[in-house]
């Protein structure tokens, strides 16, 4: 038993044979992310080798005491951690490298529903019931009926079957559309598009009231480059030669992590395994016809982040969307149910249409009053996440419903921020009920796409009155500033203006699916091209780079001039691609004495690099990388005003 202690001592020692107990261990690391148990540069391996992996960024103090292969080595069967753990990313190599390093149970004092679902998944035990622990050290037998007690009857079955693909290829032949019909209850809009989309099966009812179990259908499925290797190789395992999937052609594609690994220094002794990476999920699409978006033909960079492309060009109100990105949410700005799933949750989905589901309770989250000029949805979000209710896991597997006047105001790019960042609320999903400024942007983005021919919102899109909600919030946003979040946890909010000293910075970095935006890119020139104008660069030392989400956001930022005042200041533009977010490129830091200023959605210990990451809206880090250490934008108009106006710049004016 292995006790993940805050202390790296205690780690130290166990991991050299001593025996401790519990009480001795404590406290217990609380919010161990994924991002730890796996840091990104493990994700190029997606077999046996994830082994050595373990725990490989799991920090104790300011010491990651885990080294490769160390957890295997010490031959423990159960790990012990605190609250939330598994928090983060989605990706499911974290308790596959647990398992593959022999781990059979990880008890803790509460999971992340992604992590724990995926645990469940893979056939490895968890359990918040801490007084396992001392059973187990005395020696004392422990059944598979205790250890699935109290979990839901799909759970429990999942577990016994030895995990989702074996109990897949069993018992899901059979699943059809379920007929729920309208028994005349409010309810919310998440509850109605689920119900549009539940099945049943021989051995598992339709999912229709919170807490319920079961299965649903998605309208699109859609997988990314990290993942697509190991759903091809527990595909193979599970089916071999009879594999074929359900519906190719609802299914989606991405290259969108590994474009830039190349001048990436986490990944500089990793590029044989990026490239096997990339071989894997390239013949996947091409065994199988999938749609693809991937790599630029013409450099570095790919066609965009995959959930931010779904947002654009595929996803519509009342659908419901999976994918193997914690930041599916995104496409929930545009009024559908998208949300995160690990590898055999869509391996499964891939082969049998059905998605493992829990009908979660929702959180209404109304945001009233108008946004003060400066203040963004950034910055709505990380007001929340410093929420001591948020902080102590009132949104942990809950859905968020974002409503109010200032929710209306938002463009569809601004909602998406905040149902993208549902991830780091710890939210199942998020999302806002369509309306006219949903239509402006489908029209705008989409055209005269095939798929809205004859579309038009409909009346049941939007949440009864009386529906019913596990907690409500409301937030004044009126009274909002700029905010920030402290390095080490996206949760770690403050005001802008409550910093009591300036805070140097070495990289300036605006990009990644929650920042990579046409708006974000508005907030970007805004603050630039009036640096430009005035004779002003990015600050001595420091690097700003910014970097498209996608192609059409390239596009859009061309066709308004935006790149000659990037240029003028002397930022880095780079094309689409995760990058230094997932810490795969340009952007993230070389060594943990840097300090960065970032528009990312997280800033979890390793997660962009050993550096310290300070999060803040687009406009601010803008406006830091011209001040040099981080500061708004109205700090920047302050302090650099009397600036002259070079005549021989032309530049547009912000739009």
């Amino acid at each position: 038993m292995l006790f993940l202690a805050a202390d790296p001592a205690l780690v130290r020692r166990q991991l050299a044979g001593e025996d401790l107990a519990l009480a001795d261990a404590r406290p217990l690391r609380a919010e161990i992310s994924t991002d730890e148990i796996t840091p990104v540069p493990s994700l190029v391996h997606f077999d046996a080798r994830l082994a050595d992996h373990a725990h490989l960024g799991f920090r104790a103090g300011t010491e990651t005491p885990i080294g490769p292969g160390a957890l295997a080595a010490g031959t423990f069967s159960v790990l012990v951690g605190g609250a939330r753990y598994g928090k983060g990313s989605s990706r499911e190599h974290a308790p596959l490298a647990e398992r593959l390093a022999g781990i059979r149970l990880v008890i803790a004092e509460s999971f992340e529903r992604i992590y724990r679902q995926n645990a469940d998944n893979l056939g490895l035990f968890t359990s918040t019931d801490l007084g396992l622990v001392a059973r187990i050290r005395a020696g004392e037998p422990v059944t598979v009926d205790e250890l699935v007690a109290g979990r839901d009857p799909l759970a429990a079955a999942i577990l016994r079957a030895g995990g989702l693909l074996a109990y897949g290829r069993a018992r899901l032949a059979g699943a059809r559309p379920a007929a729920l019909p309208d028994d005349g209850q409010p309810r919310t809009y998440f509850e109605k598009i689920v119900r549009r989309h539940a099945l049943e099966t021989p051995s598992c009812p339709p999912v229709g009231e919170a807490g319920m179990s079961g299965f649903v259908r998605a309208d699109r499925r859609f997988i990314h480059d990290i993942y697509t290797g190991m759903a091809r190789h527990l595909l193979a395992e599970a089916f071999g030669a009879d594999l074929a999937l359900h519906e190719p052609a609802s299914i989606l594609a991405f290259e969108d992590h590994y474009s830039y690994t190349h001048l990436s220094r986490a990944h500089r002794d990793l590029m044989p395994h990026v490239a096997a990476a990339s071989r894997a999920h390239r013949a996947f699409v091409a065994e199988h016809g999938l749609a693809h978006h991937g790599y630029l033909p013409d450099g570095p960079g790919s066609e965009g982040i995959s959930h931010a492309l779904v947002a654009e060009r595929y996803a519509l109100p009342g659908q419901l969307v999976v994918g193997t990105d914690s930041h599916t949410p995104h496409a929930g700005a545009l009024g559908c149910v998208a949300f995160g799933v690990g590898t055999t949750d869509i391996a499964n989905a891939f082969v049998t249409g059905a998605v493992r589901f829990a009908m979660p309770e929702s959180i209404r989250v109304e945001l009233a009053g108008a946004l003060p000029e400066g203040v963004g949805a950034k910055d709505v979000v990380l007001h929340l996440l410093a929420y001591p209710e948020i902080r102590a896991g009132l949104g942990v597997g809950r859905v968020f419903e974002f409503t109010g006047e200032a929710v209306a105001a938002l463009s569809t790019d601004e909602r998406a921020t905040l149902t993208n960042m549902t991830a780091e609320l710890g939210g199942f999903t998020g999302l806002v009920a369509p309306d006219a400024e949903t239509l402006r942007f489908l029209a705008e983005r989409r055209g005269a796409a095939p798929d809205l021919e004859g579309w038009d919102l409909e009346d049941w899109m939007c949440s009864d009155p009386g529906a019913a909600y596990a907690a409500e919030i409301t937030v004044d946003v009126g009274a909002l500033s700029p905010m920030l979040a402290r390095p080490g946890d996206p949760g770690n909010g403050i005001p802008l203006d409550a910093l009591e000293e300036p805070v140097p910075i070495d990289i300036a970095y605006g990009g990644s699916c929650t920042a990579g935006k046409r708006e974000d890119f508005d907030r970007y020139h805004e603050v630039l091209s009036w640096a430009a104008a005035r004779g002003l660069a990015v600050a001595p030392g420091v690097r700003l780079i910014l970097q498209f989400g996608t192609l059409d956001v390239r596009r859009y930022c061309e066709a308004r001039g935006y790149l000659d005042a990037f240029a003028a200041v002397g930022a880095e533009i780079m094309q689409p691609a995760c990058g230094a977010c997932a810490n795969c490129g340009p952007g993230a830091s070389e060594t943990r004495d840097q300090v960065t200023i970032s528009a990312i959605n997280r800033n979890f210990p390793g997660r962009s690099g050993p550096g310290q990451v300070w999060l803040a809206s687009p406009a601010t880090v803008a406006a830091s990388a011209i001040a040099g250490h981080i500061a708004g934008f109205h700090d920047l108009k302050r302090d650099r005003a009397g600036g002259p106006i070079p005549s021989s710049l032309s530049l547009r004016e912000p739009v």
